[in-house]
């Protein structure tokens, strides 16, 4: 299996033409085109420049907003220190920005590691303005720590966010996409081919490819992707075709020697080398690279199942919750009429899942089908179309009319926030599977259970009951594994969107 996409770095310059171009430009050129000559794409360039310049725009907008607001009402003690502080907070943030790499190419438009960049920055401006404060004795410095920073960090994240989108739907058209060179076996090109086309967003399209002897599956061709050449010929066919990127995946040829090689003759190019990890799928923050006797060596720290970050994702979760109870407070009280008014039975459904370390614990939902509905799920079982272990049908004659509105929207889930309050769950985290689901786990899949249960996770934000049940388990997997606190964060912000399309939710 080929391992996880790794972002290639690097800048572009101008096309060389010179000409310019809108922020968000298309490739000019077309796959069948390639060769000598060919326009190099300097969309990246383009889009890091239009980030750096937003960011900008919008930490000068929060800090001329908090001053004008409050120079207005002490305006007679104000004078000349708020418009210090107001210079100094802004020329803090951004040159924490430059210094944390937060605006490098290889961050840009996707992945947690961009706003976990944007927020180790912010936090390192937060700390250098405390210890000014402290330094120059000033009272007002509260003001930048506590308001002018989080308001920084909503807008610039909003902002950055909104920015992705429009890159993500470019990419989806086929625009603002790297042209990429996979080398190595057909069988793991082919899956390199798959997943680039299944997740344009991403931003890679593979033109061209290289096998070891030169052939594809369907002669000269890899999937309806043109086979150029062999492996021992990967470096010519990258001066010839201006490729962005050359994806090596794995194949017998590719001894270390090679490898080495290969990447001796890319240099001077804007051509970035990217080699599939083979031995597991690991990524995120727990990958690290170290040199070692000489010898540089990938080393894979252990997953954090306890320790500091464990206690504030606890902390967020309970916090969380109990806003988030406040906030639908009403309209958790309306759809409980509702279903009450829609069939007979209770308002909340209460069913045994399991959690951390395999600990039972009851969940609770707003009820969706008509009472007594699970002594029928035996008669239905001939039509079962969930994937794996799942029991799921997407036109289940025991769901209410209310109840089918509420599963659409995830609303009937709401009430689990008192499963998050009381801590037998947590805000993101694998599906909480049902006792009998856990029993038939084997030991690959039990490591779900390394970590609460959560209301949202990787699975809500990418077809939930839509996916099969191989990718479901290896999404719940790939969190257990990479969890960050920044990678939560992410997915609670996608979740909404997840929420408000229903897909894959009956």
């Amino acid at each position: 299996m080929l391992g996880k996409h790794v972002e290639p770095t690097g800048d572009l310059g101008r096309t060389r033409q010179g000409e310019l171009v809108s922020p968000f430009p298309s490739d000019r050129g077309h796959p069948a085109d390639g060769g000598i000559g060919r326009p190099a794409i300097d969309w990246e360039q383009r889009y890091r420049r239009t980030v750096i310049i937003s960011d900008t725009v919008a930490t000068a907008f929060v800090v001329a907003a908090i001053g004008g607001f409050f120079g207005a009402r002490d305006a007679a003690n104000w004078h000349e220190k708020w418009r210090i502080l107001a210079f100094g907070t802004e020329l803090l943030v951004l040159g924490a920005l430059a210094l944390s790499r937060a605006w490098a190419p290889a961050v840009l438009g996707q992945g947690a590691e961009e706003f976990r960049r944007l927020g180790r920055s912010l936090f390192t401006a937060a700390v250098v303005l405390s210890l000014g404060g402290i330094a120059l004795a000033s009272r007002n410095i509260k003001l930048w720590i506590f308001v002018a920073i989080p308001a920084i960090a909503l807008v610039t994240m909003t902002e950055r966010y909104v920015l992705r989108l429009r890159l993500h739907k470019q990419r989806k058209e086929g625009r603002c996409l790297r042209p990429v060179l996979a080398a190595g076996s057909p069988a793991t090109v082919r899956d390199l081919i798959a997943r680039a086309r299944k997740f344009p967003h991403l931003g890679w399209r593979v033109e061209a490819v290289c096998t070891p002897d030169g052939l594809g599956l369907d002669g000269d061709q890899l999937d309806g992707v043109p086979v150029v050449g062999r492996l021992a010929d990967v470096a010519d066919h990258v001066r010839q075709g201006g490729y962005r990127v050359v994806a090596v995946t794995p194949d017998p040829h590719w001894s270390p020697d090679r490898l080495q090689r290969l990447a001796w003759n890319l240099e001077g190019s804007d051509t970035e080398m990217v080699v599939a990890p083979v031995l597991m799928e690991v990524a995120g923050p727990r990958l690290h690279v170290d040199a070692v006797l000489g010898i540089p060596l990938l080393r894979v720290s252990m997953p954090t199942f306890s320790g500091g970050r464990r206690v504030i994702k606890g902390v967020v979760d309970r916090v969380g919750a109990a806003i988030l109870l406040v906030l639908f407070a009403p309209l958790m009280a309306l759809v409980g009429l509702l279903v009450l008014a829609d069939s007979r039975g209770g308002v909340f459904y209460r069913q045994r899942r399991v959690g951390k370390d395999g600990q039972e614990f009851t969940i609770f939902k707003f009820r969706t089908m008509v009472a007594g509905a699970h002594r029928t799920r035996a008669e239905l079982a001939h039509r079962n179309e969930g994937a794996g272990l799942l029991f799921k049908l997407r036109r289940d004659p025991r769901v209410t009319r209310v109840g089918a509105v509420l599963r659409r929207y995830s609303i009937d889930e709401l009430p689990q926030l008192f499963n998050v309050l009381t801590g037998s769950m947590s805000l993101v985290g694998p599906r909480p599977p049902l006792p009998e689901e856990s029993a038939e786990y084997g030991p690959d899949i039990r490591r779900r259970l390394l970590v609460k249960p959560g209301l949202t996770g990787l699975w809500q934000i990418s077809g939930r009951s839509d996916l099969p049940w191989e990718e479901a388990v290896r999404l719940d997997l790939r969190y257990v594994e990479d969890w960050s606190l920044a990678l939560d964060a992410v997915i609670l912000w996608k979740t909404l969107r997840a929420v408000l399309q229903g897909q894959g939710a009956y």
